[in-house]
């Protein structure tokens, strides 16, 4: 018999395991191991007759065709079938819920750093302790016992004191945050297995390649001469090689995930869940013994990942996993006199950012994926089913799932009769750059930097250290030379903040420390990152106000050259525009609406700045040569390629007679903003920079420094400022020219910490934060960018038509606090002694010397939300478990009638 304390002694001096010392490291190409003794193998692995082939001839024809077994495959099928869809098959090579499923853990915990993860893990637990059982009579082995998280230091605490406040929002899971509890892996498996082969075609069939070539999804030999509606891969680490049989970029890898079931422990029946982060451990009630598991920093990659691959294991490296054993006998004593009943050690696939890989593949439409669940397939399977079945129905999930959406947008949904012949369109992915998913580096190094941090405080500011320096635009050494400490979004090295202390470059990935490697020392970098770990304010908020305040008083500069930069020309360039976007953009040459994109439903999709262009000379990147209309987009370059996938789509579904260009990476831009920028500038640029020759919302192009730039007169800090875009080449000389004219005038760089503050402050807008594709313009206080006066079509009109006509049930409020307190997001609202909300967006405002925030609120009553409703009521924000006195704000609290953006001081 083993012993934990055995484990604990032989692991300890050693002093690293052996797959760092192969010619691979950290990695492993071994294969199954042989069958061992876990508690519920012999449920889900019962052979029956015939089980080497396929359990009956494949129909015909299908409207969806779900590949892969597991837990997200069966919680599609089956929610596919609740929905009425009917003419669905699950195809599992093996035996259902073999793979991965069979031997996860089975813990479902309910406290995420999301509103809608919190809910998804609410759904999850209704289908298992509630759903299934009633439907099937089976039991789940649904037990509610509670779950106890640990906090080891005041940080830890902080966290979940923050994270606590989400759970109160109406609408979220109020009350249920922390009911934990675990299910049976093998009964509820077998409760999906039996549903799942009532409600859907259930086909026990080895892949063949030919099913998933292009030519078959496209309806061009198809599923065995099948016709095919959808289909939905959900087939775990096996995904990534599906995927390259239909020309699918599947980013994810597969590792080792384990944990160890002991003996019986007396007297721990009642014990709750337990996690504790900082011990980097987990404790599972199973029965009258204990399931112990976590994150390691070291895990070992399965390389060749094994096609035959079903209910096997791996051998358990004690070395990789001694610091959990460490950190549970800490915690429980006992264990070290407790006996080892078995070792779970088995493949999970894991993502760059720790997220699922869900809906509709960049690639090929009426291809949907479902994996790259992190280990987590069990506790999100019911909600990410629902979701991701509503996705295939409808062509968008029900829920705000841009973080796991592989594509980060909505599409259109085919029709069920529809063959994927119909919609088989190569589109670019919207949640990561072709440059990343093509990048096995980054996609190894994001991964292992995302398993390793599972268990990390999640802290407001954090950055990733792994996987950077992908893309870097113009202006990076300069900036770097200057003490610049960049953020990393999308690939792109942005402006963070500057520091006094001179260059902070991101050095190549050490793998903290892991698989032999020397971590960096002196590493400027991550030691000004380390100071940022705080839930108060961080040391460098002066350095932040600074760069605020100096934009406020004089003029800064923000290199925002990460942005997208996209061309929308053709025939019929202004018929689409007309439809893509919320706000009227059909003007003159020369000027600049802010709009919305909005889906089918009324969400909103982005928010951007279009622009009316004429044609240039050939080549030239800021204004092609085109027939027709022209209109140039500038986006936020962390959503450029949401923004990208969604109009690609838009344009093919409708068929408009035009394309979209992305100059991107050709273009840089620079945006100064301040009262003294106008003077700085008409030193700078080659024209006249007054009120009359240029107004608010105009663009031109001229010369800056000898070169050809445009320039807009726009603001997203709320001053007097213009954007320069400048052709690659030129942008250093452009930058230079800028710097020394405001040298005299008390210019200074500054990042997007300090635009972060300056926007909130204003009352400005940012998407994915206060704005999501659940959120509508009437909602958030954007309809002024709805052309609902006049009689043109757009996406999403009737649908915000009809909330105009029903009335606001949420709406989107700025709150401000006297007390100086740091706040992040999550944080619930209180009015007149009821939770009516949360926070989604907060952040210091240093002109108005106040901490802002904006979180969307409903009447308890479930009445519509009036401008009355929101003024009456007596506001508090709850921060870790504190109320602090709040005020509702109906306007901008900082220059609310906008006059400084048209430069008047």
């Amino acid at each position: 018999m083993s012993y934990v304390s055995r484990a604990w002694r032989a692991a300890a001096p050693r002093l690293l395991p052996a797959p760092w010392r192969n010619p691979r490291p950290f990695s492993s190409a071994s294969g199954p191991t042989a069958k061992k003794s876990v508690p519920y193998q012999r449920t889900l692995q019962e052979e029956g007759p015939g089980s080497s082939e396929p359990s009956r001839p494949p129909p015909a024809s299908a409207q969806v065709v779900v590949v892969g077994g597991g837990s997200l495959g069966c919680q599609t099928t089956y929610h596919l079938a609740k929905m009425g869809v009917s003419g669905v098959v699950l195809l599992e090579r093996d035996r259902l819920t073999s793979g991965t499923t069979w031997h996860t853990a089975g813990l479902l915990w309910q406290l995420r750093p999301s509103d809608v993860e919190v809910e998804l893990l609410a759904h999850t637990r209704d289908v298992v302790s509630r759903d299934l059982p009633a439907e099937t009579g089976l039991h789940t082995g649904w037990v509610e016992n509670g779950g106890l998280f640990i906090a080891s230091n005041k940080q830890r605490l902080d966290e979940y004191k923050r994270l606590m406040s989400v759970g109160r929002s109406p609408g979220v899971c109020p009350g249920r945050v922390w009911d934990v509890g675990r299910c049976g892996t093998g009964t509820a498996a077998t409760a999906l297995r039996w549903l799942c082969s009532r409600e859907a075609e259930t086909l026990r069939q080895s892949l063949s390649p030919v099913w998933l070539s292009p030519a078959a999804v496209q309806g061009c030999g198809g599923w065995r001469g099948a016709q095919l509606g959808v289909v939905v891969v959900s087939s775990g680490v096996w995904a990534r090689a599906l995927g390259r049989l239909a020309g699918v970029h599947v980013p994810l890898v597969a590792m080792h995930h384990a944990y160890v079931v002991t003996e019986r422990i007396e007297g721990i029946q009642n014990m709750p869940n337990v996690r504790d982060h900082d011990a980097s451990v987990y404790l599972r009630l199973q029965g009258d013994a204990l399931s112990v598991g976590g994150y390691e920093s070291n895990p070992i990659f399965w390389e060749e990942v094994s096609e035959k691959f079903a209910f096997g294991l791996f051998d358990l490296d004690w070395d990789v996993f001694m610091q959990h054993i460490e950190g549970a006998v800490n915690r429980v004593p006992v264990l070290e006199r407790t006996g080892i009943k078995s070792t779970v050690c088995g493949p999970e696939s894991f993502t760059a950012d720790h997220k699922p890989l869900m809906g509709e593949a960049p690639e090929l439409r009426g291809f949907f994926l479902g994996c790259g669940f992190n280990s987590a397939g069990m506790m999100l399977g019911g909600g990410c089913g629902r979701e991701l079945a509503h996705w295939v129905i409808h062509g968008r999930p029900e829920k705000d799932m841009y973080g796991y959406d592989i594509r980060q947008g909505t599409l259109a949904a085919p029709a069920p009769s529809s063959s994927l012949a119909d919609v088989a369109i190569s589109l670019p992915s919207r949640r990561f750059h072709h440059s990343l998913t093509d990048n096995n580096r980054w996609i190894r190094e994001r991964s292992h930097e995302s398993y390793a941090k599972n268990y990390s405080v999640v802290f407001p500011h954090d950055e990733p250290l792994a996987g950077r320096n992908v893309r870097k635009d113009p202006l990076h050494e300069e900036l770097l030379r200057q003490g610049c400490v960049f953020q990393e979004r999308h690939g792109w090295e942005r402006p963070g903040w500057f520091s006094p202390g001179g260059a902070a470059p991101v050095l190549d990935y050490d793998y903290y420390g892991a698989y032999g490697r020397e971590r960096h020392k002196d590493y400027t970098y991550t030691r000004l990152l380390g100071d940022e770990y705080t839930f108060d304010f961080p040391p460098h908020h002066d350095i932040i106000k600074n760069e605020c305040l100096t934009c406020r008083n004089a003029l800064a500069l923000f290199d925002m050259s990460y942005f997208g930069k996209f061309y929308l020309v053709g025939p019929e360039a202004t018929k689409a525009a007309d439809w893509l976007f919320s706000a009227n953009v059909s003007k003159a040459p020369g000027s600049t609406v802010y709009t919305c994109m909005l889906n089918q439903q009324g969400g909103v999709e982005s928010d951007l700045t279009v622009s009316r262009i004429s044609p240039g000379p050939p080549g030239s990147p800021l204004a092609p040569a085109f027939e027709g209309d022209g209109y140039y987009l500038a986006i936020g370059g962390a959503v450029a390629q949401h923004n990208w996938s969604h109009i690609t789509t838009v344009l093919q579904d409708m068929k408009f007679q035009c394309k979209l260009l992305d100059c991107s990476e050709e273009l840089g831009m620079m945006s100064i903003q301040g009262p003294l920028s106008r003077v700085v500038l008409q030193e700078v640029l080659d024209t006249d920079l007054s009120n009359e020759a240029f107004p608010f919302s105009t663009h031109k192009l001229t010369t800056a420094a000898g070169c050809e730039v445009r320039a807009m007169r726009l603001s997203f800090v709320g001053e007097m400022g213009w954007e320069l875009h400048v052709p690659r080449a030129d942008c250093v000389r452009v930058y230079r020219a800028v710097m020394e004219a405001g040298a005299r005038h008390g210019i200074a760089n500054a990042g997007y910490r300090a635009i972060d503050s300056l926007s909130i402050e204003k009352g400005y807008r940012h998407w994915h934060a206060d704005l999501r594709p659940d959120d509508t313009p009437l909602e958030a206080g954007l309809a002024f960018t709805c052309k609902l006066k006049s009689s043109i079509p757009f996406l999403g009109r009737e649908a915000v038509e009809a909330q105009k006509a029903k009335g606001i049930f949420r709406r989107l409020v700025c709150f401000t606090t006297e007390q100086k307190v740091p706040m992040f997001g999550l944080e619930a609202v209180w009015r007149d002694g009821k939770v009516v909300g949360h926070i989604r967006r907060a952040d210091f405002g240093f002109a108005i010397d106040k901490t802002i925030a904006y979180g969307y609120i409903r009447d308890p009553a479930g009445g519509p939300v009036s401008l009355d409703f929101v003024k009456s009521g007596s506001y508090e924000l709850e921060r870790m478990g504190v109320t602090f006195p709040a005020r509702a704000h109906t306007k901008s609290p900082f220059d609310p009638d906008n006059k400084r953006v048209k430069g008047f001081y």
